[in-house]
């Protein structure tokens, strides 16, 4: 595809971790790829990053909090690009706390961010999609949204919305082109298990039946499966990229 053919993918949280790597392998794919997230300087450093392999990117800071932000991030993509085409929603915030001591505005924190931004971007998107006749919706979940975890009732109500959402609009969507499903990744190296200490890592690998923890890459080579022509014919669907977790 010529950069003017280019199909455009949108991806939320990209300027690390699992975001990253998503956003690193749709532009592989031929992609012309919006990296959104709030920080712009590391935006910026991974769009630098992807140019530099040959891909074609561009960065947008967002707030993914303000449902009008959000909006208009979508508004300005359909509007420079003329065309969303994929869209994933991966970004997401932990206010890990126990039921009894979380703070009302510690759950709508992370909703706000893990849901309520999931439904307005992909409120958003639909209707473009739908004069294009095709889409990919793909929606980050979790394991913690399948079977919940102690510690984030806020992260787990999220999760477990976003794959009720993704069903729905793959049955309210399904007729016009577009696809909508999740990826609920497992126990992933990203920043935040970076913090974790050797002693727990290993205790948590000990326990899948894969016994490693997965890596950003094997999330990303899911959502670029569920963003090809190839799955055109998979929608409302939960791929669990856990090594077995849940199994």
């Amino acid at each position: 595809m010529g950069n003017d053919e280019r199909r455009v993918a949108v991806v939320t949280g990209a300027s690390r971790g699992i975001g990253l790597a998503i956003a690193r392998q749709l532009a592989e794919d031929g992609f012309h790829v919006v990296l959104v997230a709030r920080d712009e300087a590391k935006l910026q450093s991974a769009q630098a990053e992807i140019e530099s392999k040959g891909g074609v990117a561009e960065s947008r800071a967002c707030d993914l909090s303000n449902s009008a932000d959000v909006e208009s991030l979508i508004e300005g993509v359909v509007s420079d690009r003329g065309r969303i085409d994929v869209l994933v929603n991966n970004a997401g915030i932990n206010r890990d706390g126990l039921i009894l001591r979380m703070s009302d505005e510690d759950f709508h924190d992370v909703l706000a961010v893990n849901l309520t931004a999931v439904f307005v971007a992909c409120r958003a998107s639909a209707r473009p999609m739908m004069r294009g006749r095709w889409g990919r919706i793909i929606n980050i979940s979790s394991v913690t949204g399948l079977i919940g975890n102690p510690g984030q009732a806020n992260y787990a109500a999220a999760k477990s919305g976003i794959i009720g959402l993704t069903k729905t609009l793959a049955k309210e969507l399904g007729s016009k082109g577009i696809t909508a499903n999740v990826v609920a990744p497992g126990f992933i190296e990203t920043d935040m298990t970076d913090a974790m200490s050797e002693e727990v890592l290993s205790e948590a690998a000990k326990r899948l039946p894969l016994r490693r923890l997965g890596q950003p890459e094997e999330i990303a080579h899911a959502v670029s499966y569920l963003a090809s022509e190839g799955a055109g014919y998979v929608t409302g669907q939960v791929l669990t990229v856990d090594g077995g977790m849940v199994c």
